[in-house]
C-alpha cells in the first residue's frame, strides 16, 4: 500500500477500509462527480484565458484539455483562430 506523508498510517488504513466497503455504484457516482468538477474547473480556466470565445470554441478548447491537442485536432479540426492565423 502506498503511504502519503501528510496522512497518518492509521487514518490511511481507515480510508482504504472505508473505500473497500463502499458499494460499486457509490464509487462510480464519486468518479462521475470528480469528472464533472474537473470539466467545470477546466471551463472556468478557459473562460478566463479566452473571454471572447463562444460555446463552440469553449467545447473545442475543452477537447484540447481532455483529449490533448493532437487527438482533439484530429477529431474536431483546428481551433478557430488557428485557421485565421494561417490565412
Amino acid at each position: 500500500m502506498t503511504t502519503f506523508s501528510d496522512t497518518s498510517p492509521e487514518i490511511e488504513r481507515l480510508q482504504v477500509e472505508l473505500m473497500r466497503q463502499t458499494p460499486a455504484w457509490r464509487k462510480l457516482y464519486l468518479v462521475d462527480q470528480m469528472n464533472q468538477t474537473v470539466r467545470l474547473l477546466a471551463l472556468s480556466g478557459l473562460r478566463q484565458r479566452h473571454p471572447q470565445a463562444g460555446p463552440e470554441e469553449f467545447n473545442r478548447r475543452l477537447a484540447d484539455v481532455l483529449l490533448g491537442p493532437e487527438l482533439a485536432g484530429r477529431a474536431y479540426g483546428p481551433l478557430p483562430e488557428e485557421g485565421r492565423d494561417a490565412a
